[in-house]
């Protein structure tokens, strides 16, 4: 199998470590210099002709050669379609739809893959509204369960959320909303965690009231402290395709606030508190809300986690897919030699 996604990224490299206990499994370092990008398609060439099976996340310019390829040599392509690849947002100037540049390689992943796997029914039907493809199935996302614990609950008066400080954040994660909505709560502990990535954080500085803290980037266990220590976990986001922070956080006993929007409420269910996008004084609202609810309200946070998204049912549903689509290479084999 030839995987294609950013390591980097937590929830591509949770695949791909599924996939590598079942599957042997090659990667290539995604290009980020001209240099490379111009050395990549032969690269991506000498990988497909060795596979039989590409595995890739977000459809894009990098994922583009390796499904081209895998058509040409008759090998199978997946592609798991993240959120950003089939999204049109122009009032935030967010989506792969929303660009020229971005849209002509997802549209033509999307449609030429043999398989795009959406990971919640909202980005399903964002897909679908964009492109018809090949074949396309709902795989939810998972969340390892063993790594994200809850210390008890009896948890601080903490209001958290997680998020790359950068200007194209601000809006789309619903930064800004939690940073202005802390002045109505003076009392609460407000922190926002995440690597400062451009000069972003200058501007949240300067709105933010004193009880706002800005950890910058914390490391793995770090995060999942702030996750045991919170109350209340806030995504107001403008757009989530899953919601994967949101999932960590409840898996820890965190009570969310978040926006009706996309797939968010598919991961929260009725176990958290909704507000309008953009709006601070009712994101502050819910915050105080949630600070008050019983801690049982956490719990049933945490069980609604493991019974619907572990990273246990992905890992099941993944094999079972990519097992699938080898029987068909080997059939496809055995019919070029008849």
């Amino acid at each position: 199998m030839y995987f294609v996604g950013n390591l980097a990224t937590t929830f591509i490299r949770r695949d791909y470590e599924i996939l590598k206990k079942h599957f042997d499994v090659d990667v290539v370092k995604l290009p980020k210099t001209k240099f490379e990008w111009i050395k990549y398609p032969s690269l991506v060439k000498k990988k497909i002709k060795k596979s039989d099976v590409v595995f890739g996340w977000f459809a894009g310019w990098h994922t583009a050669p390796a499904v081209h390829y895998a058509k040409r040599y008759g090998k199978k392509s997946v592609v798991v379609a993240g959120g950003y690849d089939v999204v049109f947002l122009p009032e935030i100037n967010y989506g792969a739809f929303t660009n020229l540049k971005e849209k002509i390689p997802a549209k033509y992943v999307l449609k030429n893959a043999d398989l795009i796997i959406s990971v919640s029914k909202s980005n399903q039907k964002e897909l679908l509204e964009k492109v018809k493809p090949r074949k396309n199935i709902l795989i939810y996302n998972g969340v390892p369960l063993n790594k994200f614990p809850p210390s008890g609950f009896d948890k601080e008066n903490l209001a958290i959320t997680v998020g790359g400080i950068k200007h194209s954040n601000l809006k789309r994660k619903g930064i800004e909303t939690f940073v202005k909505s802390a002045k109505y709560l003076p009392d609460v502990h407000f922190a926002v965690i995440g690597k400062f990535i451009d000069d972003a954080i200058d501007y949240l500085k300067a709105i933010a009231p004193p009880n706002v803290e800005f950890t910058g980037f914390v490391s793995d266990e770090e995060l999942v402290e702030w996750y045991q220590r919170a109350k209340v976990y806030v995504q107001v986001s403008a757009h989530e395709g899953f919601g994967i922070t949101v999932a960590e956080s409840m898996l820890c006993g965190c009570i969310p606030v978040v926006t009706k929007r996309f797939a968010l409420p598919e991961v929260v269910g009725d176990c958290g508190f909704y507000v309008p996008y953009g709006d601070e004084k009712a994101t502050a609202e819910a915050i105080r809300k949630a600070l008050y609810a019983p801690n049982e309200l956490g719990k049933k946070a945490r069980e609604r986690i493991k019974k619907m998204f572990s990273m246990e049912r992905r890992e099941r549903e993944l094999v079972k897919t990519i097992r699938f689509l080898e029987v068909g290479v080997e059939e496809d084999k055995q019919h070029e030699k008849s």
